[in-house]
């Protein structure tokens, strides 16, 4: 499977160390009850192992006791290699709690290293679950969504009824294009969970989702409403158009105004529709205050 030398050394200390099978229990599921440690699986002949290595041992020791750093030569630990189903080298894992939380395979940049530590780092960092969510909301804004996902999961490892955790993972399958996974995974929310506004946001994404996969041409719909204002449905599939875009503050202008010109239309469609995009922005953002206070002054006019 792979080849011998045994001439190789790694770092050793505190933080750095290296193991075997017989000591794997020990330094790595043991130790991840206390600090999340990094297992970096290498081999003397892997070139990108060389480059690897010393990155992620320089990113564990500015993480300053955060975590800690396994090295396994998978050469002389065949057997701990194959039960961890290691396809190839470089590979790292991370372990938090005796349980794999996140891992990459070959080089990163240092740059992705330092994100990677910070991310496992939040799991149980000094703030707890609410450091990790954050880092997960990063890493899914900045379109890291394998990272977001392995940190959600990692959450809701912890606390099954998390509720900012469930939500998130399911944005993540949504932002993934996973639409049939995210459907699955809210159908199995926990009850105790299953009205808290993470988990209606997420609900109401995927059905924003849904219908952005759906969505006509805007050109044409635009035409359509100013050919004839009073063409509800145009109006309506317009928002649509304009929500899948990106273009969130015209949908809503233009479900105000059809709200305006017939309320009632299509049991009150523009209204419910209102409503599913309200519940997919945060509470505070200016496109929700602006059009609650908008719809309101509708309704009590």
């Amino acid at each position: 499977m792979f080849g011998m030398d045994a001439n190789a050394t790694a770092p050793k200390g505190d933080l750095i160390k290296d193991t075997t099978e017989a000591s794997f229990m020990a330094d790595v599921i043991e130790a991840s009850r206390d600090v999340p440690v990094i297992v970096d699986f290498w081999a003397p002949w892997c070139g990108p192992c060389k480059t690897l290595g010393p990155a992620l041992e320089a990113a564990v020791t500015a993480a300053k006791g955060r975590v800690k750093m396994v090295k396994i030569n998978v050469d002389q630990n065949q057997m701990i290699a194959g039960q961890l189903r290691i396809q190839s080298i470089p590979t790292v894992y991370a372990f938090w709690q005796g349980q794999p939380v996140d891992g990459f395979q070959g080089a990163l940049p240092a740059s992705e290293l330092t994100k990677f530590i910070d991310r496992v780092a939040a799991i149980a960092g000094d703030g707890g679950l609410a450091e990790a969510l954050d880092m997960a909301e990063q890493s899914l804004a900045e379109g890291d969504v394998i990272g977001a996902t392995e940190i959600f999961a990692a959450i809701l490892g912890e606390e099954p009824e998390n509720p900012a955790a469930f939500g998130g993972l399911v944005r993540a399958h949504i932002t993934a294009g996973n639409l049939d996974q995210a459907e699955a995974f809210l159908g199995g929310v926990p009850a105790k969970i299953a009205t808290a506004k993470e988990v209606e946001a997420a609900r109401a994404q995927l059905e924003l989702a849904r219908q952005a996969a759906n969505a006509g041409p805007e050109a044409e719909l635009r035409a359509a409403v100013a050919a004839n204002p009073d063409n509800h449905q145009a109006r309506f599939d317009l928002a649509v158009a304009l929500n899948a875009a990106g273009k969130v503050d015209e949908a809503v202008d233009e479900l105000l105004d059809l709200f305006r010109r017939d309320r009632e239309w299509n049991d009150g469609a523009a209204r419910a529709q209102l409503f599913t995009i309200f519940d997919a922005l945060k509470p505070q953002d200016p496109i929700v205050l602006r059009g609650r206070r908008k719809l309101s002054s509708m309704i009590f006019a």
